[in-house]
């Protein structure tokens, strides 16, 4: 049994994750602010699902909040710490810069100064896949330069990775970034793509098909993410591993199998039983043509194999969008 510290935990990876580690019987410490990016109805419902346990603490705090962080860890003795809190969306960066220099930066900072502090064993964080921009060259490799990012919100994701590696080296903190690939199932996140098409085909409403259906993306199954990251949270990077002298570790997280936007509609189309009606864009500012993990060294550490294949795991998720809002 330990304790684990995971901020976001009213969202769609630390909801998932939190119930994971309850089960298992660890005592999980929950952050999230609660903000209104996204339906704060939802967020809450993921809540109240975790505070029917009875190892499971809540305090509703913002990581951008330096006073509270400090204290939280002061007040507790975390074994781990899962920072999975940030503001979310390569599209929204481009609205509300702000957002992301608070949530993201200074937050991860916080985060940061509470795990030097706190003697905590391991610090692992979500980074993502964006932080490629327009890598040309696939699958995308950790080894891969990424000094060009493309949004705002990927340059902090970037940022993170620095900022982690400046702490691993300085003050000897174990910490392991992750770069997420398109991570999708239930109870997820209503401004991704999958959950917006799911609502206007249902209300037979058109969606919009940005770079005419032409996007690849590697869509990642909630399950197998969790699955990631309790193995990655159990291997703890060492100084003496690698070149960088420091317990520092960058994995990308996806299913490796990406998949044609015009392809995963027509698989939604299948599990919701209704064709959609389709209003083709050029691509966004910011979007990418395609995001594809390799997840090699994952494999090779924690025999990381993602399980779920796309058309199980949509189905899953629309199953449960259907029980959801009552359809």
């Amino acid at each position: 049994m330990v304790k684990v510290l995971i901020t976001g935990c009213a969202g769609f990876i630390g909801f998932h994750l939190s119930h994971h580690l309850l089960r298992r019987g660890d005592t999980v410490v929950g952050l999230d602010n609660l903000n209104s990016y996204y339906d704060v109805t939802l967020k809450q419902e993921r809540l109240s699902q975790l505070k029917t346990q009875s190892e499971f603490s809540f305090y509703q705090l913002d990581v951008a909040d330096q006073k509270g962080i400090l204290e939280l860890f002061a007040q507790h003795n975390f074994d781990y710490v899962i920072h999975l809190a940030a503001q979310a969306g390569v599209r929204y960066s481009l609205e509300n810069p702000y957002a992301y220099v608070d949530s993201n930066l200074v937050g991860f900072v916080n985060i940061l100064e509470g795990c030097r502090h706190g003697n905590i064993e391991h610090l692992v964080y979500a980074s993502s896949s964006s932080v490629y921009g327009k890598n040309k060259k696939i699958p995308f490799s950790t080894n891969d330069n990424v000094d060009h990012p493309i949004s705002l919100y990927a340059a902090t994701k970037k940022a993170n990775e620095l900022m982690a590696h400046t702490y691993s080296h300085l003050y000897k903190i174990p910490t392991t970034g992750l770069r997420f690939f398109t991570v999708y199932g239930p109870w997820g996140r209503p401004d991704m793509a999958y959950f917006l098409f799911t609502k206007a085909i249902l209300a037979e409403q058109a969606i919009n098909v940005f770079n005419y259906g032409k996007m690849k993306r590697d869509f990642t199954y909630i399950d197998d993410i969790v699955q990631g990251i309790l193995g990655v949270m159990n291997h703890i990077p060492k100084a003496s591993e690698g070149d960088i002298q420091a317990p520092y570790k960058i994995y990308n997280i996806g299913n490796n199998q990406p998949v044609e936007l015009g392809k995963f509609i027509q698989i939604l189309e299948n599990c919701l039983g209704k064709s959609s009606i389709k209003n083709y864009l050029p691509m966004q500012p910011g979007d990418v043509p395609i995001t594809y993990a390799d997840v090699d060294d994952l494999t090779k550490d924690i025999n990381f194999r993602p399980q779920t294949p796309l058309e199980d795991g949509l189905k899953k998720f629309v199953t449960w969008y259907k029980q959801y809002y009552n359809i």
